[in-house]
């Protein structure tokens, strides 16, 4: 009548996959987040660009 209860290690195992699993879909969290912020911030900047040259153009072409 030994107790094999002991070395039972399922809900150790299912807790680690459990863990695994959630830090996998917080990386992709973050790295969608991230991505998606680089993209905003490149298209910021392209628009930023654009409108300086927009505006050069218009300073260049008033003098003439």
């Amino acid at each position: 009548m030994a107790d094999q209860g002991w070395c039972d290690d399922s809900e150790y195992h299912e807790a680690v996959r459990r863990a695994e699993r959630a830090t996998r879909f917080g990386w992709s969290a973050i790295a969608w987040t991230t991505g998606t912020l680089g993209c905003a911030l490149i298209t910021i900047g392209l628009l930023f660009v654009a409108a300086v040259i927009a505006a050069l153009y218009v300073v260049v072409a008033s003098h003439y």
